[in-house]
């Protein structure tokens, strides 16, 4: 079985990680494993093909920016992906993020249109179904279940600065996107899922939700937390924890800015994945690190926390939720999107979107209940991430997925 998988970066960040993790699944299954992806980020054990160069990316920024045409550039380096694709003579390929200023869609889709092996494609994000934004909760937006025109998220990711095209993107996606044979789509969340059955998809080709799953040796809690509080300063302390790709209003920042002035003395929040501006600004209370690809430190810093806290405005399933139950350590996350899906009563509480005052108080629930052993725990938390989210088990309804596929064709 040779799969290949394309995606905006290898093995860094969840969806390239999760790739990662997928294609070591099918190498572990006696498979062969590729990746195509724009970025490179830690080494993988997939054999890698680099999409385009910096240019590509550049001058599809540009596009992007000027024309609002998000992935209907990099026409060149995506004939020579296909090229590539032809060669490798993958069984399956498997899509994840197709944005990232790396694609020509259009292009793409004519080959797999034309190619007669299976694809799936998991959806990371609303992007597939909308004419511009990957999220559209911050406007409360609809008009993806109809036709996108006059976009409130035009000045938001992928951003453009000057024309409006969500209407021709919408269209144009339409077509693509339902114009072939063979798709399945699997979502990571049962939110998205529903999503998905609103949108032009509706109806069209299977769906199936498939979590995503953590590498429980790795994610774990840790023998190193007294270490951690010493050097972290966190000795005697509450310690709330953030995690974040890239920390924005989208992520909550500014609620962990006000959060930190109604928390007591005993408390402190360490925030993870900012960038160095962002350090020189910090209130007393917060703690800042850089992005780090150290799984072990992220493991680390996940244990030495007595809760971690998700407040999120738009997100898919987040992967740093169930990273943090593998560590044992309970999750605070706002009601949005398929966040809540990670938690149960016992290891987690849900506050509404944008409530920093009902963070508060479910900190101080969460923290009186571990003191009670009675919800919380780090038993509980663990244990839920065994049975649910073992990167394992996950991956092999990939690979189960692709047997039967293949069975079927």
């Amino acid at each position: 079985m040779r799969v290949l998988q394309i995606n905006t970066i290898v093995n860094s960040g969840s969806t390239g990680r999760i790739a990662e993790q997928l294609g070591q699944q099918v190498l572990k299954a006696g498979g062969k494993s590729f990746i195509a992806a724009s970025r490179m980020g830690n080494e993988s054990r997939s054999e890698v093909y680099k999409i385009g160069n910096d240019f590509d990316v550049y001058r599809h920024v540009l596009v992007t920016r000027i024309f609002d045409r998000h992935g209907f550039s990099s026409k060149g380096a995506t004939k020579k992906l296909i090229m590539e694709i032809k060669k490798i003579d993958p069984d399956i390929i498997h899509l994840h993020n197709l944005h990232g200023y790396y694609l020509h869609v259009g292009t793409l889709f004519k080959f797999i249109s034309e190619y007669s092996k299976p694809v799936i494609w998991t959806f990371h994000d609303c992007w597939p179904f909308t004419g511009h934004c990957s999220y559209f909760e911050r406007f409360n937006c609809d008009k993806w279940k109809t036709s996108c025109f006059e976009c409130p998220m035009k000045s938001y990711y992928p951003a453009s600065w000057v024309l409006d095209n969500s209407k021709n993107n919408f269209f144009n996606k339409k077509t693509l996107f339902t114009g072939i044979e063979n798709l399945t789509i699997v979502t990571p969340s049962l939110w998205l899922k529903e999503l998905v059955g609103q949108s032009f998809f509706r109806n069209v080709f299977p769906v199936k939700v498939i979590h995503n799953g953590v590498d429980l040796n790795v994610m774990k809690p840790s023998e190193q937390v007294e270490k951690i509080k010493a050097q972290y300063k966190l000795a005697g302390s509450k310690t709330i924890l953030g995690i974040a790709g890239i920390w924005d209003k989208r992520k909550g920042l500014d609620d962990f800015f006000k959060l930190a002035t109604m928390l007591d003395q005993q408390s402190k929040i360490v925030l993870i994945g900012l960038k160095k501006e962002q350090l020189r600004d910090l209130p007393p209370k917060i703690i800042g690190i850089e992005r780090t690809e150290s799984v072990k430190m992220l493991a680390d810093l996940y244990s030495a926390a007595d809760v971690y806290i998700n407040p999120t405005y738009s997100d898919n399933f987040p992967t740093t939720n169930i990273e943090a139950l593998a560590c044992g350590t309970p999750v605070i996350t706002y009601d949005t999107g398929g966040s809540p899906e990670a938690v149960d009563t016992n290891t987690g509480i849900v506050v509404d979107k944008g409530n920093v005052e009902g963070l508060q108080a479910a900190i101080e629930k969460v923290i009186k209940g571990i003191d009670q052993g009675k919800r919380y725990t780090r038993d509980l938390c663990r244990n839920r991430a065994v049975h649910y989210f073992n990167k394992d088990e996950r991956f092999q309804e990939y690979t189960e997925l692709y047997k039967r596929l293949l069975t079927e064709e």
